[in-house]
C-alpha cells in the first residue's frame, strides 16, 4: 500500500556538468543553487531550507547556508542529465524511462529543405520570411527556430488566434514534427499586439525566430500550447508500467502536460501552492499510488534571472516538502526530490543552465544515510521510483 513520489524541481541544478560550457563558456560557472543560497545570505535573509537540509541537499552540495549532514533515512546522490542540452521536456521523458541520448541540437536553418518538402507534401504554402531560414505557412503561421530554449533545442509553430484557429497551427506543427530531429516542436497561438513578422529577431548559436514574449501573446490571454515530443514508446515509460500493474498514477502541475499516460489523474498548474495541494491531495488518497509532481516557478524565475523569487518559491517548496514528509512515512513509501536542469538565475542569460540535479531519496524503513555514487542519466531516478514500486521498466 506504499506510495512514491517524485517531485521535480524545474531548474534546481547544483553545479555545472564538464560539457557546459560547450555553448557558451561562462556557463562553467553555473551553480543555480549556490548562487541562490549567496544571493540570500549576501542580503541578510539566509534562506531557510530546513527539509531540503534534512533530506541531504548539503551532502551533495556542500554550502555554509545547508547542513553537511542528515539524520534522516535518505540515500543522496547527484545524477548528470543524460540527454544533450538542458530542456524540460527531454529530461522529464529521460526520467521516466526514454533515451534522449541522441536527439539532435539543431537550427532550422540546417533543415529547411526537408520541412518545406514535408509541408508542400501536405498541401500547405510555404515561403521563406524576407530570405531568412524561417518559413511562413500558409500566409499565417511562423516555423521557426525557439528563442526561449537553448539554440537548436526545439523549434516552434507559431499562428495568432486572430487569424486562424489553434487546430490549424497545431496540424502545421504535426507536419513539421515528422521530419524535426530536435527534442520538441511547439505549437504556439496567441492574441499578438500586431503582425507576427513585425517580432522576428536573430537569437543566440545562428537561430532566427519569433521574440515570443514581444508579440504579447503571454500578456493578452488566450494562449495555446502544445508540446510535440521527439518520438517515445511510453509503455515502457515509468507511469504507464505502474497503470498497467494497478497502481494509481497522478501528474501535478507541468508534469501533467508533458507525461504521457492515459490512465493518469492529471492535475495541470503552475502556482507552486497549488502543485503542493494537489500533491499532497494525490497522496492522502488511500491505497499505494506514483505522483510526479513537477515544481515550475523556480524554472520561471530562472529564465527571469530573479533571483530573489527564485528563493522565495524554493523556501515555498521545501515547506511543502516538509508536509509531504509528514505523510509518507510509511515503510516503502518513497519521496524523491530531484531536478530536470539548472537555470542559474545569476548568469546573465534566460537560457537553462547544463548541470548536474541532486537525487534526494528519502526511505522511512531504512537505518541511516547513504551517500549514492553519481548517476550518468535522470534514469536514474525512474528506475529508483519503479524499484520502490516492485516494477520493472
Amino acid at each position: 500500500m506504499s506510495k512514491t513520489v517524485i517531485v521535480v524541481i524545474d531548474g534546481f541544478g547544483i553545479g555545472a556538468m564538464p560539457d557546459a560550457g560547450a555553448l557558451r563558456p561562462g556557463d562553467i560557472a553555473a551553480d543555480t543553487c549556490g548562487h541562490v543560497l549567496d544571493h540570500r545570505a549576501a542580503a541578510g535573509r539566509p534562506l531557510r531550507l530546513p527539509t531540503l537540509g534534512a533530506l541531504g541537499l548539503g551532502v551533495v552540495h556542500p554550502h555554509p547556508g545547508l547542513a553537511a549532514t542528515t539524520a534522516l533515512p535518505v540515500a543522496v546522490g547527484r545524477a548528470a542529465l543524460g540527454y544533450p542540452g538542458a530542456d524540460t521536456f527531454a529530461g522529464h521523458q529521460t526520467m521516466m524511462g526514454a533515451d534522449f541520448s541522441r536527439v539532435t541540437v539543431a537550427r532550422l536553418a540546417e533543415h529547411l529543405s526537408e520541412v518545406t518538402h514535408a509541408l508542400k507534401a501536405a498541401g500547405h504554402e510555404v515561403s521563406p520570411l524576407d530570405g531568412r531560414p524561417l518559413l511562413v505557412v500558409d500566409g499565417a503561421v511562423l516555423v521557426h527556430d525557439n528563442l526561449e530554449a537553448d539554440p537548436g533545442i526545439n523549434w516552434n509553430a507559431s499562428g495568432r488566434l486572430e487569424d486562424l484557429p489553434f487546430d490549424r497551427i497545431l496540424a502545421i506543427a504535426r507536419t513539421v514534427r515528422s521530419v524535426a530531429p530536435v527534442a520538441r516542436v511547439i505549437a504556439v497561438g496567441g492574441h499578438a499586439d500586431g503582425p507576427l513578422p513585425a517580432y522576428v529577431r536573430d537569437g543566440d548559436g545562428g537561430t532566427v525566430g519569433l521574440d515570443t514574449p514581444a508579440t504579447g501573446f503571454y500578456r493578452n490571454g488566450g494562449l495555446q500550447v502544445q508540446h510535440l515530443g521527439a518520438p517515445v514508446d511510453h509503455t515502457r515509460q515509468l507511469p504507464d508500467v505502474a497503470a498497467r500493474a494497478g497502481i494509481p498514477v497522478t501528474l501535478v502541475g507541468k508534469a501533467a502536460d508533458i507525461l504521457v499516460c492515459e490512465a493518469a489523474v492529471r492535475r495541470p498548474c503552475v502556482a507552486t501552492a497549488d502543485v503542493v495541494a494537489r500533491t499532497l491531495e494525490a497522496v492522502r488518497a488511500p491505497g499505494p499510488g506514483l505522483v510526479v509532481a513537477n515544481v515550475q516557478e523556480t524554472d520561471l524565475a530562472g529564465h527571469q534571472q530573479d533571483t530573489e523569487r527564485y528563493g522565495d518559491v524554493l523556501e515555498q517548496t521545501d515547506a511543502g516538502l516538509g508536509a509531504l514528509l509528514r505523510l509518507l512515512d510509511g515503510a516503502g513509501d518513497r519521496l524523491i526530490v530531484t531536478g530536470d536542469h539548472g537555470n542559474d538565475p545569476t548568469i546573465g542569460h534566460a537560457y537553462h543552465t547544463r548541470e548536474y540535479v541532486p537525487v534526494l531519496m528519502h526511505r522511512p524503513e531504512a537505518p541511516s544515510l547513504t551517500r549514492l555514487p553519481d548517476a550518468s542519466s535522470l534514469t536514474s531516478v525512474g528506475q529508483a521510483a519503479a524499484t520502490s514500486l516492485g516494477l520493472t521498466m
